[in-house]
Formats: C-alpha cells, sequence, structure tokens
C-alpha cells in the first residue's frame, strides 16, 4: 500500500496513525536482535516502517535484506530509503529492483550525506546530482508502482539554510513525482507549523509527515539536537537539564514534551507521524502510551486475517493457510515461497503441489545448543517436559520449539483444559477454542473489516504416547463430529476424514462479501507439517550432549509417539476435544531415563530408556 493512500485513510478515519524508522545495525547480531524487536514493536500497530540507506558494500546489501524481511516474514508494509551516494545508476537500479521484487511498494529518496572522508557532495560517476534526479528516474523506471518520498527541512540542512531556496527544491522533487514529504527531526512546533504553511502556499498538496525523535537519554538529546542543528525551545531545556543525569526521570519527562509536541501539530492538520526509534523501543512505546495510541481492549489492532499476513511479492492476496504452522509464520512462508501462486479465495489447485525443504530459512530450530538448554533446562523424564508446556502455557516461558512466540490471548479460555492435558503427560503443540460468531472487531477473537462475524471450530494438535494413541483413535471415531489425521515419525498415517480436500476450522461472514475461510486442515500440507514438527523436536534433542538423558528422553518420543490432530466439527463445542482424554494419564510420568554408557562393543553407542520412551538408533 502507498504511504500516501495510508496518511489518506488516517484523514479519513480518524484513527492513531504513525510509522517507524530503523537503521541497519553493525554486527550479525545486532542484525538478530533488531529483528526480534521489529517483530515485537509490530505490535504497536505501525502503518508502516522504513530502513535508511548504508550507501555502499555490506550495509547496501543488509537495507535491501531488511526490506525483504520486514515485508515477507513480519508482513510490515515497509518504505526504503535510496540515496545518491556512492550509487551510479547501475547500482540504484539494482536497489530499486531488490525492492520491487520484496514487494516494496514506496521509497524515500534522497540525495544523502557526503562519505565520511569527504567534506562537501559530489555526484558519483554516471550517478544522480539532486533528490529530483533520483526521483525522475524510479518513476520513469517503475510509473506508479512506488510511492517516492522526499525529504523537507523545516529548520535547514547542513549545506543550505535558505528556506526559499530549499522550498524551491522540494517543490521540483514532488513536481517530478514525489507522492510525500518526511521530514528532518525538529523540537519546535510552532517553527514547523509556520513551515507547513509555507509549503502549502508553494502549491505542494502532497501529504506532510514530521519526523518526531523520541528522548531515551539527556546525552543523547542533546546530541542529536546539535547534529541536525535543531532548535531546542527554552520550556524543554528548563525540564530536562535539572534531571540531565538521571536517564528514568530524562524518559518520564521527555514522553510527556514530545506527546504535547504531537498534539500541537495534529492540531494543525497532520495526521500521521513518523517516529525515529534509533533501533530502541523504550522511548517510542512511552510516547505512544502517553497519547494512549498503542493497541487496547477498548481500541484493539484490526487485522485483515486471523494470521499474519505476508507482503512479499505475490503475496498480498493470499487468504488462505493451514492451521498447523499457526505458531511458525516466518516458517511457513519459507517453505511456501517458491510457489507460482498463493491460495486466494479457496484452498484449491492455485497452489504448488509442493512445500520447500526443510534447509530452507527458519525451519530449524533457532537459538544455540547452550541457549536453549538455559531456556528450556535439561527434562529427564515426561512430567519435566510437560512442565515446560505448562509454564508456556502460564505465559512464564516466552517460547517453546514449536512455538516460536509467547502464548496469544486466544488460548485463554482453554488455558486450564491445556495445562491438564500436559500435566497427563499429552504435549499440546497448537490449538484453538470453538467460537460460535463474535464481533470481528473483538479484541481477541477479531479479524476482518468492521460489522462482520467470525467462526472457530475447536482444533487441538498433540504428541500422544503409542501405548495411549489406539485408544484416543477409538474414542475420536466414536464421535461423529470429530475428524482427525495422524502421523508418526516414520510416516505411519491415518485419518478419518471423508477427503483429502480442506477443512475450514477458520471462516468470517462480512457484508457485501463471500465466506471468507483463512484457516484449514488437509492431508497435503499436515504431512509436510509433520516433517517439520519431528524436526524441531530432534533438533531439540541435539541441543544435549549424546548420551544424556535429556537426548535420549526427547528423541524417544519423536522416535515412537504420534503426531494427532483433531477438529471438533461442531463450532458451538469447545469441552468435547478435550473430554476425549478423560481418564487418560501416561505412565510413569515422573521415572527419569537412565542411559546406559556406550560399550566398545555396541553397534553404534545406543541408549536404553525406561519410561515408555525409545531411545534413538
Amino acid at each position: 500500500m502507498h504511504i500516501n493512500d495510508m496518511v489518506a485513510d488516517a484523514e479519513r478515519t480518524g484513527e492513531p496513525s504513525f510509522s517507524f524508522e530503523y537503521f541497519p545495525p553493525k554486527t550479525a547480531q545486532g542484525v538478530q536482535n533488531l529483528y526480534d524487536r521489529m517483530e515485537r514493536m509490530y505490535d504497536f500497530g505501525p502503518k508502516f516502517v522504513d530502513i535508511t540507506w548504508g550507501a555502499g558494500g555490506r550495509i547496501a546489501e543488509l537495507t535491501c535484506d531488511m526490506v525483504l524481511q520486514a515485508q515477507t516474514f513480519f508482513g510490515l508494509e515497509t518504505c526504503m530509503h535510496l540515496t545518491c551516494t556512492d550509487m551510479g545508476e547501475e547500482k540504484v537500479n539494482d536497489a530499486l529492483q531488490k525492492a520491487y521484487k520484496a514487494g516494496c511498494t514506496n521509497i524515500l529518496a534522497l540525495r544523502g550525506d557526503p562519505p565520511r572522508e569527504k567534506e562537501k557532495w559530489e555526484a558519483t560517476d554516471g550517478g544522480f546530482q539532486y533528490a529530483r534526479d533520483l526521483v525522475a528516474h524510479i518513476r520513469e523506471k517503475y510509473g506508479n508502482h512506488f510511492a517516492i518520498g522526499v525529504a523537507g527541512y523545516p529548520e535547514g540542512c547542513d549545506d543550505n539554510k535558505d528556506e526559499e531556496s530549499l522550498l524551491d527544491h522540494l517543490k521540483e522533487k514532488v513536481d517530478m513525482g514525489g507522492t510525500f514529504i518526511v521530514t528532518q527531526m525538529f523540537y519546535d512546533a510552532d517553527n514547523f507549523i509556520r513551515w507547513v504553511g509555507k509549503v502549502r502556499e508553494r502549491g505542494i498538496t502532497v501529504p506532510i509527515i514530521p519526523g518526531i525523535m523520541p528522548i531515551a537519554t539527556y546525552a543523547s538529546f542533546i546530541r542529536r539536537a546539535n547534529h541536525m542543528n535543531c532548535k531546542i525551545p527554552e520550556k524543554w531545556m528548563a525540564a530536562l537539564d535539572p534531571i540531565k543525569n538521571d536517564d528514568s526521570a530524562v524518559r518520564e519527562a521527555g514522553k510527556v514534551l514530545v506527546a504535547e509536541l504531537c498534539r500541537q501539530i495534529m492540531t494543525a492538520g497532520i495526521v500521521h507521524l513518523h517516529f525515529y526509534t534509533m533501533n530502541l523501543a523504550q522511548a517510542t512505546r512511552m510516547v505512544l502510551e502517553e497519547l494512549d495510541w498503542l493497541p487496547s481492549s477498548q481500541r484493539p489492532r484490526q487485522q485483515p486475517l486471523p494470521w499474519k499476513q505476508s507482503l512479499g511479492f505475490g503475496r498480498r492476496e493470499e487468504d488462505v493457510r493451514p492451521i498447523f504452522w499457526r505458531n511458525r509464520n516466518k516458517s511457513y512462508i519459507s517453505r511456501t515461497q517458491e510457489w507460482d501462486e498463493f491460495p486466494n479465495g479457496r484452498w484449491g489447485d492455485s497452489r504448488s503441489p509442493a512445500f520447500g525443504e526443510l534447509d530452507a530459512y527458519g525451519i530449524g530450530l533457532t537459538g544455540s545448543n547452550e541457549s536453549n538448554r538455559k531456556k528450556w533446562g535439561e527434562p529427564k523424564s515426561i512430567s519435566e517436559i510437560a512442565s515446560l508446556f505448562v509454564r508456556y502455557l502460564e505465559k512464564d516461558l516466552d517460547s517453546l520449539p514449536w512455538s516460536e512466540a509467547p502464548l496469544s490471548g486466544e488460548a485463554v479460555s482453554i488455558k486450564d483444559d491445556l495445562i491438564n492435558l500436559n500435566k497427563r503427560g499429552f504435549i499440546t503443540i497448537n490449538s484453538q477454542p470453538a467460537i460460535d460468531g463474535v464481533k470481528s472487531t473483538h479484541p481477541i477473537y477479531g479479524w476482518g473489516p468492521p460489522n462482520g462475524f467470525v467462526y472457530q471450530k475447536a482444533y487441538l494438535e498433540l504428541f500422544v504416547h503409542p501405548e495411549l494413541y489406539g485408544e484416543v483413535i477409538r474414542r475420536i471415531q466414536s464421535r461423529e463430529t470429530m475428524s482427525y489425521y495422524a502421523v508418526n515419525q516414520a510416516g505411519t498415517f491415518t485419518t478419518n476424514a471423508p477427503s483429502e480436500g480442506p477443512n475450514a476450522v477458520t471462516w468470517g461472514v462480512f457484508p457485501g462479501k463471500e465466506i471468507v475461510q483463512p484457516t484449514i486442515v488437509e492431508s497435503v500440507s499436515f504431512l509436510a507439517w509433520k516433517d517439520e514438527a519431528y524436526r524441531l523436536g530432534n533438533d531439540w534433542a541435539r541441543c544435549h550432549d549424546a548420551n544424556s538423558p535429556s537426548r535420549a528422553l526427547i528423541e524417544g518420543i519423536m522416535n515412537k509417539w504420534y503426531l494427532i490432530n483433531i477438529v471438533n466439527n461442531d463450532f458451538h463445542d469447545t469441552k468435547a476435544v478435550f473430554e476425549l482424554f478423560d481418564g487418560l494419564e501416561v505412565k510413569d510420568l515422573d521415572t527419569v531415563v537412565s542411559v546406559s554408557a556406550p560399550h566398545t562393543n555396541d553397534t553404534n553407542g545406543t541408549h536404553k530408556a525406561t519410561n515408555g520412551v525409545a531411545a534413538s538408533n
């Protein structure tokens, strides 16, 4: 979606509208930490994010990679900065092509600062002299595919303090095809409002998006203001200087001052704010809290579908997915990124017949062996594994091998049932309650456009001990509303589904639309998920030493236990799917796995487990 269209939506609805800027970190660990933070800040509700351009070499490549990551895996509408610095036409075209293939539809076109080794800006041979030339080039090459942003300078820029000259340049950039303006940071609201008036007097009508810099510490506040030659109101200095050595007090006072700035410029007609996050969350979050702009139960973040959409190339119209990857969004996108078409309207022939291999990005277990042992400990009995799942359900753990994110609010209504199952040795990895027509604006279960109603069937997916497998299947088959798929690691597959076709487990009814069925269960995708589910368990096992009880325990579960998913097709009933397991419990839950030391005459150092799980051979 184009940024100028987002601003138009904000004008129409009056809802809070804001965005975040990030820059490429210098280290690989910094990049991963930023990706984690971007995912968390997704829940703040930004309309888009932008990624600054690192001129030349690895940093330029990283900008393109971050755009791809944000669009494809995080479902964040992304604006890519692009500068003229050290960029000939060939490099510019390469960057634009990468943005296009990532699904990006917004570019912020800038002249850029001179390289550090040069005092004065000079165009690269075969490159662009001014931002207006870059704007014209993008428009000529890509037509209207990209919305093109340009920079505005309410307080002048480094090499030009002449306001009239800068306004002339701004008009030229917009006339060449710029569709929105993003300003440098400022703290003087009155001067900004005056400047906006001057911009409009020039006949420039495109949206103006003010750049807002939250205050994290006094030192960084002063440093950035000085670097940008940014005027600081006397009132701000009077509030901050006496507490400059107390970072917490500075953030508290700073959030009030910045929120007041935001309110002043919003009162003057601005509808969208752009926050320079400096790759940090806290100061920005505090300002949004002060403005009461964060999603809440009174104003939930409305999502078009019950799962996070990818905005990668060709995926914007995708609206059907199997439920199995509910807790592993990035993995599903990775394994389907080579598809020629993505399901739209119904899960059927439009999808590719093949899921990608398990060596793609984001498939296996993340984190080092040491960090995973620290996170999940070294379980030696089934009850100790069950306790990890209970801790996750009680939000004492943020992740599990099969769940890459914390427990969602949707699970609250069935949490006690899930805890009870795990305590009896049934290892639950995915679930949803039955929902019988709640409003699409519901803060937990809602999705899709307003004035609709959404529905769900109760769903449960779990690992089942082989000694209990037969009884569980018998009970499912005795209930006419229940359907299931079951498989073990060796590939032995059973089901009572009447066909290989999809079974919708989530759907919505909306005014003026056909029924939307965004989440399904079906056999082909379940068998693809089975490979991944067992792979994750085996990856977890290999976090432990080869002859350890923990490794023997987890490998034994992966080797012998069954993966079962159950759907209760009576969407009025949540409890029946749990009642299937009444009176069932895994034996010897507390028995610690014992591992015999390998002997020289062993074939390959096999272990023996003694609590109903067999170690791998």
